[in-house]
């Protein structure tokens, strides 16, 4: 059996996840702002070190894998938008980055981050503030949705989920992650009934604006089922799995755009393309 780190464990997803690791027989080293073996707040600098320390105390070294599943929601509120890009982005790289050499360790381990649907159905996300992020300036990041309004913390969530995927994308294959074993992933929820979306269906103004959000099968995702989803992308079934973005949201992203994924390599990238091939074939 192998051991877990889960953040984002007391509640939704997080929970669904910890519980079925915990029925298959593996050890869960839960991590929330309460109610959790690790007790911190990923929305601030020394909360993340303190999560990022305590979890590698707890496992001696060695992790077999790990469920980013701490997030916030696009929810009004002053400087919200910041704490978003703190907990969303900075939440889940920063740990990853000082729990990769535990993850190395076990030789065969496998990362589930949870990205959004948002990464491909919202529009006007400043590019700005995607390029801050994965440049690691999180007050640059925060400087776009200062003006933005009531709309600029559903913006900052859109930004710090394509960055999250972006940063998955980008390391996942370099040999640091996938030439150390580790098989990195992530999924792409649409609308799912967790407390949080429960907590916005109470809200009139946005219920109306969750309910008219197109979702082609209609209703909402079940907690329970994206765990299952999760236990899979963790198990030896995931094994030629990297660097994936994995969307399960009832067919929203195909709905909005439906000719846009897969692309063929535009003639004005096929000279990066090739110098990739290059690179690649001398590195191995």
């Amino acid at each position: 059996m192998g051991v877990y780190a889960v953040t984002g464990s007391y509640s939704g997803m997080g929970k669904e996840v910890v519980a079925r690791l915990v029925e298959a027989g593996h050890r869960v080293i839960t991590v929330d702002r309460g109610e959790a073996d690790v007790v911190a707040d990923l929305g601030t600098a020394d909360g993340r070190r303190t999560a990022a320390t305590a979890v590698l105390q707890m496992c001696a070294g060695r992790l077999d894998g790990a469920v980013l599943a701490a997030g916030i929601g696009p929810s009004p509120g002053h400087d919200r938008a910041r704490l978003i890009t703190q907990v969303n982005y900075f939440g889940v790289v920063e740990l990853l980055e000082d729990w990769r050499p535990a993850l190395a360790a076990s030789g065969s381990s496998k990362v589930v981050v949870f990205a959004s649907n948002s990464t491909t159905t919202v529009p006007m996300v400043p590019r700005r503030a995607i390029r801050a992020l994965l440049q690691g300036d999180a007050e640059a990041a925060a400087l776009p949705f200062r003006r933005l309004g009531r709309i600029g913390p559903a913006l900052a969530y859109a930004a710090s989920k394509i960055a999250l995927a972006r940063w998955v994308r980008r390391a996942a294959v370099t040999p640091a992650w996938a030439g150390a074993g580790i098989r990195l992933n992530a999924i792409a929820p649409g609308a799912v009934l967790t407390p949080l979306l429960e907590r916005q269906l109470a809200t009139p103004a946005e219920a109306r604006q969750i309910r008219s959000f197109p979702v082609p099968i209609g209703g909402y995702g079940d907690p329970a089922h994206f765990a299952q989803w999760v236990l899979m992308m963790l198990s030896p079934a995931a094994d030629f799995l990297c660097g994936s973005i994995i969307f399960v949201d009832g067919g929203s992203d195909a709905w909005f755009r439906p000719d846009a994924w897969p692309a063929p390599v535009r003639r004005r990238d096929t000279i990066g393309y090739l110098r990739r091939m290059r690179a690649f074939t001398k590195q191995r």
